[in-house]
């Protein structure tokens, strides 16, 4: 929504139920009993599908995955047969929000957690599911799975997750849907001095805090990954393209590289999303050709600043069956 002075305000009012290792909201931690929905459109829910990825929680939290499209009533499940989600038997997404609040009178918006039983969604608060999935289902990580939020870093992994989130995350929005110039070139600064900063800041580290993959890459991972596909002209993000910000585009070469990241990504269903949903911004519905993307597999040499992606842990098997992305050319 866009506000007084053009500026965009995002609606961060969410169904803040957790799922919790002892339930005391009512959500109990079990295998088997809830289903996340994504979009790999969506750079929030692409949080939790690396995250799951990473954790090695595919067994016990299954996932389903909207089409790259929406309408202003839902996503919906045009990728599955039928256009019905396997498990949950729904055509669209908003008919689990219905299910847990007949009126339910905001967005209907992925990331969601969804109890399969009664078909309610139990929450869509993207920031904390990705920290509960860390913390809440520990007992079901995979064996070598990394702890993506430390005890002794998760001052400042927030620290550093709240300035990527406004100036960034959602920095890109702020000037994508600006409805003054005034509001535009607000965000769009405070963008690109983001921006520079993290350049500095990942100069000399290969990794955001510490020497290992913390919550807070993940969070600027999906933001990076999206940024010339999409944010530099869809959002008029334009002073450079990311291929020209030499260390962030090492960076996010290497998180692509790595396994549970850059296999999450389909970069046609992420422009048909931005390109064909946005009318107000793209009238038309054409999606771009480009960019080419070729790069993101050439090597990014951020090995040579030492840390260990996952610390004492290991990489994340392959993605299981149907949650294959389709792979780039070399």
């Amino acid at each position: 929504m866009t506000a007084d002075k053009g500026e965009f305000k995002r609606d961060q009012n969410y169904l803040a139920d957790r799922i919790t290792a002892d339930g005391r909201d009512g959500w109990p931690v079990e295998p088997g009993r809830y289903r996340l929905v994504i979009a790999r459109a969506c750079p929030w829910a692409n949080r939790a599908s690396i995250v799951r990825r990473l954790l090695g929680l595919e067994d016990v939290l299954s996932m389903g995955i909207c089409g790259p499209t929406h309408d202003q009533r839902s996503w919906t499940f045009d990728l599955d047969p039928g256009g019905r989600d396997p498990v949950l038997g729904i055509e669209r997404l908003q008919e689990a929000f219905f299910k847990r609040d007949p009126q339910y009178p905001r967005g209907i918006t992925v990331p969601a957690i969804v109890d399969v039983p009664t078909g309610q969604v139990v929450t869509n608060d993207f920031k904390q599911m990705t920290l509960d999935l860390s913390l809440e289902w520990r007992a079901y990580h995979r064996e070598g799975a990394p702890d993506l939020y430390p005890e002794p870093l998760r001052d400042e992994i927030d620290d550093v997750a709240d300035k990527v989130f406004r100036d960034v995350n959602n920095g890109v929005y702020k000037a994508g849907f600006a409805g003054s110039q005034e509001a535009y070139e607000k965000a769009y600064d405070a963008l690109f001095a983001r921006l520079d900063w993290l350049s500095e800041r990942l100069a000399n580290q290969r990794y955001l805090i510490g020497d290992t993959i913390t919550e807070a890459d993940v969070r600027l991972f999906t933001t990076l990954v999206r940024f010339d596909a999409v944010y530099h002209g869809h959002f008029k993000c334009n002073r450079e393209k990311l291929t020209e910000m030499p260390v962030l585009w090492a960076y996010t070469r290497d998180l692509f590289q790595t396994p549970g990241f850059g296999d999450t990504i389909d970069f046609d269903q992420v422009k048909e999303h931005y390109y064909v949903v946005h009318r107000s911004i793209n009238p038309t519905g054409i999606i771009p050709a480009g960019p080419d993307l070729s790069g993101w597999l050439t090597p990014h040499g951020r090995e040579e600043l030492g840390g260990r992606p996952f610390g004492d842990g290991t990489p994340p098997g392959p993605p299981i069956e149907g949650e294959q992305v389709p792979p780039l050319a070399a």
